[in-house]
């Protein structure tokens, strides 16, 4: 409840992080061992020390050149512990949604059959309740915008490990898609999802942005690598994600 509490109300830079570790990416940070639970909420060194100890986050390396940090201390390389415990860290933002989890497999089944009406529905009743209360910086860059977007769907993920191979941000093609899901029986579609956030200087509405992220897909040959593991082209379903604040549209 403590380590779920944190992570809600941290700030964007901690749910980034947050986000990297459910990626199955590391994190750097020095560690203090002598925790005080008072100062938790304003040290982003504190929450990662109370996983740690905790047993939820493991040390991969450690860096111990001199003046690392301005207090000279190391700076840890971590991970999340097991498989069990992303799992676990997995169903607790999925607890997070609340009443809609209960459309939850709605969503994946329509995003696998795609039916956008019934992925609409579902994402703009998740981020109309969820996003401001993430979201929580001011003046947050695009990039920065993107990435919390992007983590938020790729979380939507992970029951699916087991029938599809979930990567995301690798090259294909001439850029670096942001989802790609491959099944493993390849009887079924393959996936790629493209997340744009609106820029009201290029787009006139999300739907321009919808247009925008499919248009990106295409030009940039996402589904090469698709491809050349003997997906059709018509088997590949592709999805762009428009963001403006907590307003969402898909498109397929």
């Amino acid at each position: 409840a403590l380590v779920g509490k944190l992570l809600r109300e941290g700030n964007r830079r901690l749910k980034l992080d947050f986000q990297r570790l459910l990626e199955g990416e590391t994190i750097q940070s020095p560690i203090d061992e002598q925790i005080v639970y008072g100062q938790l909420r304003d040290n982003e060194s504190g929450v990662w020390s109370l996983l740690l100890a905790t047993g939820y986050l493991k040390v991969l390396s450690t860096e111990r050149q001199e003046a690392l940090t301005e207090a000279r201390k190391p700076i840890y390389e971590m991970a999340i512990t097991n498989f069990e415990t992303l799992l676990m860290f997995s169903m607790m933002v999925q607890d997070w949604f609340g009443p809609a989890e209960a459309d939850y497999n709605d969503f994946i089944k329509a995003m696998l059959e795609g039916d956008t009406e019934v992925m609409n529905a579902y994402m703009s009743e998740v981020t109309l309740r969820m996003f401001s209360y993430f979201d929580t910086g001011r003046g947050p860059s695009r990039d920065a915008s993107e990435r919390f977007y992007h983590g938020f769907v790729l979380g939507l993920m992970v029951e699916l490990k087991g029938e599809y191979s979930i990567t995301s941000n690798r090259e294909s093609g001439f850029g670096r898609y942001d989802v790609m899901l491959e099944p493993k029986d390849k009887g079924k579609d393959a996936i790629l999802m493209e997340f744009k956030v609106h820029n009201e200087k290029k787009e006139k509405d999300l739907e321009d942005t919808v247009r925008a992220a499919l248009r990106q897909i295409e030009e940039k040959r996402y589904e090469a690598e698709l491809i050349s593991r003997g997906f059709a082209p018509e088997r590949i379903r592709k999805y762009g994600f428009a963001f403006r604040g907590k307003e969402v549209l898909i498109g397929e």
